[in-house]
């Protein structure tokens, strides 16, 4: 594998994780507000990242590379209300967006085929990811972050779950 690739996919992986514990940092953030279904949608979030990291880490394996777990800073944790959670995780989305379209540039540049097929499933991710955060900060923008409509949000947010499979392979249907 192409060294400089590995060394990216290494990074994704400290970077997935970075993600999970940015969501588990909603999360806690949500629940200590009162909107516990903003909770419960952020606690899913952070599996799903999880399984991204997961998901990468089984590439790196079945290609014979020994994934390197890198370290991570602290995940942010100090929010000023509902929307800017939510703009701040739009925000990182679109940064882990960046990061994946520079993988694929290596990939294409290297011949990395295998890679990537890999991460082309996860660009085709990013922009779902992107779409559904854009689209709840938008919400939020149009109702003027009212209380009834934070709540109506909130409420719908109580019923997301997320099955997450061990193999870091992301399962058909129910996510969101």
């Amino acid at each position: 594998m192409n060294q400089e690739l590995l060394q990216r996919l290494n990074e994704q992986i400290a970077l997935e994780i970075h993600s999970a514990q940015i969501y588990l940092e909603m999360a806690a953030y949500f629940n200590d507000e009162g909107l516990d279904g903003m909770g419960n949608w952020m606690y899913y979030q952070h599996l799903e990242e999880m399984n991204h990291a997961m998901k990468i880490w089984h590439h790196l394996t079945e290609r014979g590379e020994r994934p390197q777990m890198l370290g991570i800073e602290r995940p942010m944790n100090e929010f000023d209300g509902v929307m800017d959670v939510w703009a701040k995780a739009l925000e990182h989305e679109k940064f882990i967006t960046k990061q994946f379209d520079e993988m694929m540039k290596i990939a294409m540049d290297n011949q990395e085929y295998k890679s990537f097929t890999m991460l082309q499933w996860f660009v085709d991710e990013q922009v779902e990811e992107e779409d559904t955060f854009g689209g709840i900060v938008d919400q939020l923008n149009w109702s003027e972050c009212s209380k009834p409509a934070v709540m109506q949000m909130n409420n719908s947010m109580a019923a997301r779950t997320y099955s997450p499979m061990p193999d870091g392979l992301i399962p058909t249907g129910g996510e969101e």
